[in-house]
């Protein structure tokens, strides 16, 4: 066989391979990969490439190579969904690196993240002054999520019918069936007031896939089964 045939032939095959594991790994979008994913996904990339141009190499190692770097991959994956600790250690966890308009320095410099490219972040948001916003997280796929204080958000209906409140961060305090008790306490609440309002709703914890709850006393609950 030519060479150049052998390449088409070993391109088009890994192509509908890496086709077939992308299928298995879900519809993630790239910008929203963990650090994990986006280096597995370059190795496997640059496996393939390897395979396809070089002849010389046997077709049948680069694919063990890459079933190999999948398959660890949606170990993990999987894992990370039933594991909450095991998630943490491989995907990290959200960093605040403004609070209440106030720089929160120390983050910054743990995340390797310079000013101007915090500045950077938030001019792409439109937001100009650090000042004007009440919470920005880093997440743990590298987007900065920001919340603005309540004077500077947008006015809704809510606003009009009833007196603001002060801006607090919501927080998850249900995750995959567990109550997330740093998060409870961080909004000054105790896990005997989560059971109290989960027995008014008449839903148990390890029935509940996500539950937010904010300062003033609002839970928001999204079931395994709805």
């Amino acid at each position: 066989m030519n060479h150049w045939m052998e390449v088409v032939l070993r391109s088009v095959l890994i192509l509908l391979g890496l086709f077939f594991i992308t299928k298995l790994l879900g519809k993630k979008q790239l910008s929203k990969l963990s650090f994990f994913e986006y280096i597995v996904g370059i190795t496997i990339g640059d496996i393939a490439g390897t395979i396809s141009m070089d002849v010389d190499l046997q077709a049948s190692h680069g694919v063990v190579a890459i079933l190999v770097w999948a398959s660890f991959l949606i170990f993990v994956s999987n894992v990370s969904l039933k594991s909450i600790s095991f998630r943490k250690a491989v995907e990290g966890t959200t960093t605040i690196l403004i609070k209440e308009g106030k720089i929160l320095e120390g983050n910054v410099k743990k995340e390797k993240y310079t000013v101007d490219e915090l500045m950077e972040q938030l001019r792409k948001k439109d937001i100009f002054y650090v000042e004007d916003v009440a919470f920005a997280m880093l997440e743990t796929n590298g987007e900065l999520s920001v919340l603005l204080k309540k004077e500077k958000q947008n006015v809704t209906r809510e606003d009009l019918l009833i007196k603001g409140e002060a801006t607090r961060l919501p927080q998850t305090i249900i995750m995959d069936g567990n109550i997330m008790k740093e998060a409870v306490h961080e909004l000054g609440y105790s896990v005997a007031w989560v059971k109290e309002q989960l027995k008014k709703k008449g839903a148990a914890a390890d029935k509940v896939f996500l539950g937010q709850a904010d300062s003033a006393g609002h839970l928001y609950l999204d079931y395994y089964e709805d």
